[in-house]
């Protein structure tokens, strides 16, 4: 979701060179983003109708009745922040908040089935809910979305688990409440992979982003966080191609 669809467009492509193709007007000139021949990432104008009014990237869990996760959402103490809609023949989606406040989507597919590519240079390789209240989320997401958690660690230090298939975790859950600076509500964030994250960080500058945090190296890869243009938040990953 972007306030400035434009300079966003342009950014995105200039940085991981992605194509973009236009849905038109009857899907509100929608843009899906593309590595190589696999769609990775969409693009579109805030919603104005909704809370959803900051340029952000939108995290989307798949399920198989938009309509029965969103009531099941409600039941788990969730906020509907975009109602159940049906996006022609693409599929159907909502707009959630969970108990901390993160806000997410839910995609039903139909002809969109999702990620072409993921894990590789130019495509999403992590996705991540930074929360300030580990005991209201985890819950949540385990009952509405039958998520199971795998326990990184579990200190009052640093508690995180990860989530996704045994041979291939995608994503994570961080108790963020004790880092996360005053007044920051509780979030999910994209990881990008690049080949090469501090000249990515450069080129994010050049092209009129902004790096929040420069590049600093752990045991997972080296990252950084940073801003687009338009303002929206997401990381850059390290990541080894393998021929």
């Amino acid at each position: 979701m972007s306030t400035d669809p434009a300079s966003a467009l342009a950014f995105y492509t200039s940085l991981f060179g992605w194509t973009a193709t236009t849905s038109g007007p009857e899907y509100g000139n929608y843009v899906t983003f593309w590595n190589g021949d696999a769609q990775v990432a969409g693009l579109a104008g805030a919603m104005p109708e909704t809370e959803v009014q900051r340029s952000s990237w939108t995290t989307y869990l798949s399920t198989a009745d938009a309509d029965a996760t969103t009531a099941l959402a409600l039941e788990a103490g969730g906020q509907v922040l975009a109602a159940p809609m049906t996006v022609g023949e693409q599929g159907r989606m909502a707009i959630l908040a969970d108990p901390s406040g993160a806000v997410f989507g839910i995609w039903q597919s139909a002809a969109h089935t999702g990620f072409g590519r993921f894990g590789k240079a130019g495509t999403p390789v992590w996705i991540e809910l930074s929360t300030r209240d580990w005991n209201a989320a985890v819950p949540f997401y385990e009952d509405v979305f039958g998520l199971q958690l795998t326990p990184l660690s579990d200190t009052d230090e640093f508690r995180y688990s990860t989530f996704g298939p045994s041979d291939g975790f995608t994503g994570g859950i961080y108790d963020s409440d004790n880092y996360l600076p005053p007044g920051m509500p509780s979030h999910w964030l994209l990881y990008l992979g690049v080949s090469d994250v501090a000249d990515a960080a450069r080129r994010v500058a050049e092209l009129g982003g902004a790096v929040q945090r420069e590049p600093w190296d752990t045991e997972f890869g080296t990252f950084a966080q940073v801003n687009d243009p338009t303002g929206a938040t997401f990381l850059l990953s390290s990541i080894r191609e393998v021929s």
